[in-house]
């Protein structure tokens, strides 16, 4: 009786485990072959059990790292200063135009809050004159004549 073939385990130039296995049907066998069928390849990642079974992305993944004298290491270096000072000045900018804002903010509540003062200022006076208005409206005003006393319109005493 024959064994069937172990899985082979190769690791391709990505750092990526490759489990093979293949099918090797015998006479002696007693597992009946299958005659058009194929084992499909399985990807696993050579160090599964320190990503919890996920792949790496390539962002994630380890570079060899560049010889400091090569012209690839000089082009990425020259990219990543020009990247970090766009960066900065970015960020500068928005700095600026949000300090810019603030100020214009604060002068726009400075504008606001003297015209409040201004409004409240006149609102005081309209009352006062109202309230004094409404006084003087009151006095004029002839209580209604009583049987004992008897005016005309004129205000003149009548016997």
């Amino acid at each position: 009786m024959s064994r069937p073939s172990q899985p082979k385990l190769t690791a391709d130039h990505n750092g990526v485990s490759v489990i093979q296995s293949q099918a090797h049907a015998s006479s002696s066998s007693s597992l009946p072959a299958v005659a058009g069928l194929q084992q499909v390849p399985q990807l696993v990642p050579a160090n599964s059990s320190s990503t919890g079974g996920k792949a790496l992305p390539p962002s994630k993944m380890k570079k060899p790292p560049a010889d400091k004298d090569s012209e690839e290491y000089r082009q990425r270096r020259e990219r990543n200063n020009l990247a970090v000072k766009k960066s900065r000045m970015r960020s500068k900018q928005k700095a600026m135009d949000t300090q810019q804002r603030v100020n214009e903010l604060k002068e726009e509540n400075e504008r606001l809050e003297a015209k409040i003062k201004l409004l409240s200022k006149e609102l005081s006076v309209l009352k006062d004159l109202f309230l004094e208005h409404a006084h003087n409206l009151a006095d004029n005003v002839q209580p209604p004549a009583g049987p004992e006393d008897t005016t005309d319109s004129a205000g003149v005493p009548q016997l």
